[in-house]
């Protein structure tokens, strides 16, 4: 009966374990439609500043003996230099999702001079593990990011590009298309350059469709009050901290969705585990019946 004294201890400790995964699974499906709810609420602010901001560059009356002391985020300068914002997660147990931003960053950063910018205890960690070093990290938000969270990575990037310690900041993030459908992607932050043609039509931030210069909202002939090269800052400042906060909630979603996936795969293996392990303590069981009955019975043949 040692077998099966052990594989009940096991059951047990299974048991506990699905137990745990399930209730995880449950908490991460009922946080995602919170977070996915705020992702899909802040694309179209984000895509809206983006629209405005990439016609004002494109307008050449518009940036026309623009100083660019003023608006330094709109330097475009040969690239020496690369920065590069990686945004994860701060807790583990969520699948795939920090390893494919990972695998996508190794992509974007082979042969690169670059620095790195850590959002997300993991992503350090990663990081680390790869070789990697980060000039900066920012934690302990990832699952309910604030625009205030957003502000302060923007504000460190622009300190970066401002002083010439690099030439381009790039933002590597997760988007969210569905629960099962999460796609890692680059996006360039800084400088804003215009459009190549006039008739462009803009790439969308996350999961919207793609916007048609022509809708109900005409921003061709952009008109501004106060002066273009002040109204600017405004609109850069915005851009870049609205993009920043679309991504980081969308890695929130992101991160969730993964997790309810990881812990509902853990839970069905959980069960399997369980039924297997039933089985098998049903088939040690039977045989040390059976061996006992068999002894029994050798015994009283032998008194006879």
């Amino acid at each position: 009966m040692a077998k099966t004294s052990g594989i009940r201890i096991h059951m047990k400790s299974v048991g506990n374990i699905q137990k745990i995964t399930s209730a995880m699974q449950m908490v991460a499906a009922a946080k995602l439609h919170r977070a996915k709810t705020s992702a899909l609420s802040s694309v179209p602010f984000s895509d809206k500043v983006k629209e405005m901001l990439h016609l004002a560059v494109s307008d050449r009356a518009a940036i026309e003996g623009l100083n660019l002391e003023d608006n330094p985020l709109l330097e475009d300068r040969p690239v020496y230099k690369s920065a590069y914002i990686i945004v994860g997660s701060d807790k583990g147990l969520a699948g795939s999702y920090n390893s494919n931003v990972l695998k996508h960053a190794e992509v974007e950063l082979k042969n690169k001079n670059c620095v790195i910018v850590a959002v997300g205890r993991q992503i350090e960690t990663g990081l680390k593990h790869f070789g990697y070093t980060f000039v900066h990290g920012f934690s302990g938000f990832s699952d309910k990011p604030t625009f205030e969270e957003a502000d302060s990575i923007a504000t460190y990037a622009e300190k970066l590009f401002i002083h010439g310690e690099v030439d381009e900041v790039n933002l590597i993030f997760t988007h969210f298309k569905s629960a099962l459908d999460l796609e890692p992607k680059t996006l360039q932050l800084l400088p804003v350059r215009p459009f190549e043609s006039e008739n462009q039509d803009l790439e969308p931030v996350s999961g919207s469709a793609v916007h048609n210069t022509h809708s109900k909202d005409d921003f061709t002939a952009v008109l501004y009050e106060p002066k273009p090269e002040e109204m600017l800052k405004y609109l850069v400042y915005y851009y870049v901290r609205s993009l920043i906060y679309t991504a980081l909630i969308e890695g929130a979603a992101c991160e969730l969705a993964s997790r309810m996936t990881a812990m509902s795969s853990a839970t069905d293996n959980a069960r399997d585990l369980l039924d297997k392990l039933s089985v098998r303590y049903n088939k040690e069981r039977q045989s040390g019946i059976t061996n006992e009955i068999n002894e029994i019975v050798s015994g009283a043949a032998a008194l006879e």
